[in-house]
């Protein structure tokens, strides 16, 4: 962090952090009655019980099967639902490995939290329309779910019932204000960048840091630079001009200064116009894709994701620890079984081959490797039965139904692929940093390739 001269923020799921339940059962409901009274499905819908739960981030909808699915970092699909019902490893083979599924069209990847509504309502929605007979496409049903709860934010169906009860919503982080004043103690310039729009980001923020620390009159005294509006992720590849906001005012922006509000922008003017450029700058945000994928691929800034759900993770983690220990001694007996087995294999066809093949003492010596080749099959059967029973224990730890975030069966996640690949950092929360000088040098363990092992 010694090279860093300035830290850049996101606000949703960033610096404010939701109260996921809550936002979650909102944006059902606002979203459910336009589906209903604007794109005419069944009022029905108004009754289902909907599992936000049932969703986690780095799931696939497939858009053309009406299919939800889980991959690992190599796009082996490990996990398929249709609804809330999981497809047989036959039929998930037979659909999915014989074509790799692509983030583009007919997939769409559940990569933030604000997308798990969208998936635990099209999970419900399908069957209940397939079990009435209603014609449908898969993919006009979810481009439905997200027209409509694109709409509920923009009408204020949702925002405007988030903001008359942020206390129900939005968790006020009592070490967020310290964490920022702890970083421009140290001389970091800090800025916010977000895509909300004014108005709403002032509430937030007055909510978030209003009246923390007598040292910052407002929240606004945080920040040197603010922008708003600022359409990530096309901000880090289009031109749009930086505006200065007055009011309800706006003229070009032409230089960046402490105290006035910015909208849209770019990244080459805003690099231009902050006087800092590539990894001097650290931005820290929680959607892989707008905060941290395109920023890592379209600048040289540093980054750090925000994943809430590290805490529960690690949570978990910690109470299955004597199983994922039980499961390591397993898979390393079972590489040794392995091994016997094919010893076993290969002596006995070489004594097959043999001119002395008939020889008693041969005869005996293939009756001694067919049993050890019996005995090594029988065991590994057995440690792979108790192997599959502590993996469905440890996974339904973590989920029901996917399992842990950052892992798909023992491979790493397509999830978590991506944050290994873009995030410099990621932690679960920024306060976090408070417990760190902001002068740490953060260093991640040696990565070992397979032959290194």
């Amino acid at each position: 962090m010694e090279g860093i001269s300035t830290i850049g923020f996101d606000m949703d799921y960033t610096l404010a952090i939701y109260k996921q339940p809550e936002i979650d059962r909102l944006s059902v409901i606002a979203t459910v009655d336009k589906l209903v009274v604007e794109r005419g499905y069944p009022a029905e819908l108004k009754e289902l019980p909907f599992d936000c739960g049932f969703p986690i981030r780095g799931l696939l909808i497939d858009k053309d099967r009406g299919n939800i699915l889980k991959m690992d970092r190599y796009k082996y699909v490990k996990s398929a639902y249709h609804g809330s019902v999981e497809l047989p490893r036959e039929e998930r083979h037979l659909l999915y490995h014989q074509r790799v599924p692509r983030r583009d069209p007919p997939y769409y990847y559940v990569d933030t939290l604000y997308a798990l509504p969208e998936a635990a309502m099209y999970a419900a929605i399908v069957p209940i329309l397939e079990e009435r007979g209603v014609e449908f496409s898969y993919e006009r049903l979810f481009l439905d779910i997200r027209e409509c709860i694109d709409a509920s934010h923009r009408d204020g169906s949702i925002l405007d019932v988030m903001l008359a009860d942020l206390d129900r919503f939005v968790f006020r982080d009592p070490d967020l204000a310290p964490t920022l004043h702890k970083f421009r103690s140290a001389g970091k310039r800090l800025f916010l960048l977000t895509n909300s729009q004014w108005a709403y980001t002032d509430r937030m923020m007055t909510y978030l840091l209003g009246g923390a620390m007598p040292k910052y009159p407002t929240w606004r005294h945080y920040f040197d630079i603010i922008v708003v509006a600022a359409r990530k992720p096309s901000f880090f590849t289009e031109s749009a001009p930086l505006l200065e906001r007055d009011g309800d005012r706006f003229e070009p922006a032409t230089s960046l200064e402490r105290g006035k509000i910015y909208e849209a922008g770019n990244l080459r003017d805003f690099e231009r116009l902050a006087a800092c450029s590539g990894d001097q700058i650290l931005y820290i945000g929680d959607h892989i894709y707008g905060d941290i994928l395109r920023s890592k691929k379209d600048s040289a800034w540093r980054t750090a994701m925000v994943i809430q759900e590290m805490e529960q993770e690690i949570s978990v983690g910690t109470t299955v620890a004597a199983e994922l220990a039980r499961r390591d001694e397993l898979e390393e007996r079972r590489a040794q079984r392995e091994d016997d087995l094919r010893f076993h294999q290969a002596r006995w066809k070489a004594l097959q081959r043999t001119d002395a093949a008939s020889a008693p003492d041969a005869e005996a010596s293939r009756a001694r490797h067919k049993a050890a080749i019996e005995a090594a099959r029988s065991e590994l059967r057995q440690l792979t039965a108790e192997m599959h029973r502590l993996d469905r224990a440890i996974d339904g730890a973590f989920h029901p139904h996917w399992g842990p975030l950052f892992k798909a069966g023992p491979e790493v996640s397509r999830f978590g692929d991506q944050v290994e690949e873009y995030a410099c950092l990621y932690t679960s929360r920024v306060s976090n940093f408070l417990r760190y000088s902001p002068l740490q040098y953060f260093r991640s363990p040696r990565d070992r390739m397979p032959h290194e092992m």
